[in-house]
C-alpha cells in the first residue's frame, strides 16, 4: 500500500514539474521603448493587450473611468532630464501614466504611484500634473495597444497611444540649451591639459550654429575647430555654409574651395559632388 501511495506521489511530482516547464505567450506581452530624446532619454514600459474582435473604448476600456493605460501593472514611464508635457512643466524622475478616456477628449494623469498594480493603489493625492489631449480617428485598426514616440527631433517629439482606431497624441518639449550652453563655457575656461583631445570647439560651432542660432560664435568656433584639424573637408564645408549665411559669399566660396580640395584628396565623392553644388549657389 505505501508503495502505491509514494508512486501515486511520484507520479503527481512528475506532473507538476513537467506543467511548471511549460512556457506560454503572455496575453498581454510588456514593451520597453527606450527613446533618445534632447540631451537625455525617455524610457516607457507598458503591457500591450489585444483587440481580438471586441469593442474597446467605451466597452472594454470604459469612458470617463480611471484606466492603467495598457494591461497588467501601471504603465511606467522616465524622465532623464526635464521636460513640459502637454504644456505642463515635469521634472526628470520615474513615474506612472494614467488617463480618463473619454468621447471627446481624454485626461492624461502623471502619478507618482510607482508601486501601483494597473489602478489599484491609485491615490489622487500622488498626481503630479493632469491635462487634456484630443482624440482623433486612425483610418487603419491597430490590433494591438501601442504606445510610441513619433516627430523626434532635437527639442520636440510626440507620445502616441494607439488602440483600434483611436489615436492619442501628447507632445513633450525639452529645453536643454542653457544646460548646453553652461557646459560649454564650462569647457572652454578650463586648460587644455585638461582637454587632452582638445576643447570643445567643434561641439560649440554645431551648438551656436544649429540649435543657439548665433552665427558669428558658431563661426568663430568652426574657425578654431580647423585650425586643431586642418584636413577637416567636412568642417571647412560647415564653415562655407555659415559664411553664405552671414552674407559673405566670397569668404564662403574660399572655405568651401578647400573643402574641395581636401575632399578630392581624401577621395570622399559625397563631400566633392556636395562642395560643387553649394558653390553653384555662390554665383
Amino acid at each position: 500500500m505505501k508503495k502505491i501511495i509514494l508512486s501515486a506521489l511520484t507520479l503527481a511530482g512528475f506532473a507538476m514539474l513537467s506543467t511548471a516547464q511549460v512556457k506560454m505567450p503572455a496575453p498581454s506581452p510588456t514593451q520597453t521603448v527606450k527613446q533618445e530624446f534632447g540631451i537625455g532619454t525617455i524610457e516607457l514600459t507598458y503591457s500591450r493587450p489585444a483587440a481580438k474582435g471586441r469593442k474597446i473604448f467605451g466597452d472594454l476600456v470604459p469612458f470617463n473611468k480611471l484606466w492603467r493605460t495598457g494591461a497588467n501593472a501601471a504603465t511606467k514611464i522616465v524622465f532623464t532630464e526635464p521636460v513640459e508635457i502637454g504644456g505642463k512643466k515635469l521634472d526628470s524622475g520615474t513615474y506612472v501614466l494614467y488617463t480618463i478616456p473619454g468621447i471627446d477628449t481624454w485626461e492624461v494623469i502623471i502619478n507618482k504611484g510607482l508601486k501601483n498594480w494597473g489602478v489599484d493603489g491609485y491615490k489622487e493625492s500622488e498626481d503630479v500634473i493632469r491635462f487634456n489631449a484630443e482624440p482623433f480617428k486612425n483610418k487603419k485598426k491597430v490590433e494591438s495597444f501601442t504606445i510610441e514616440f513619433t516627430d523626434v527631433i532635437a527639442t520636440t517629439c510626440s507620445l502616441n497611444i494607439k488602440w483600434d482606431k483611436t489615436l492619442v497624441t501628447i507632445p513633450i518639449v525639452t529645453n536643454f540649451l542653457d544646460k548646453v550652453r553652461a557646459q560649454i563655457d564650462a569647457a572652454m575656461k578650463t586648460d587644455n591639459a585638461q582637454h587632452p583631445a582638445g576643447k570643445p570647439y567643434w561641439q560649440a560651432a554645431q551648438f551656436y550654429n544649429e540649435y543657439d542660432k548665433n552665427l558669428p560664435l558658431a563661426l568663430e568656433n568652426t574657425t578654431k575647430a580647423i585650425e586643431g584639424n586642418k584636413e577637416a573637408f567636412w568642417m571647412w564645408i560647415y564653415k562655407a555654409k555659415i559664411q553664405k549665411e552671414m552674407g559673405d559669399n566670397a569668404g564662403a566660396m574660399e572655405s568651401s574651395k578647400k573643402s574641395l580640395e581636401l575632399a578630392t584628396a581624401a577621395k570622399n565623392d559625397d563631400y566633392v559632388k556636395m562642395n560643387k553644388d553649394f558653390q553653384k549657389t555662390l554665383k
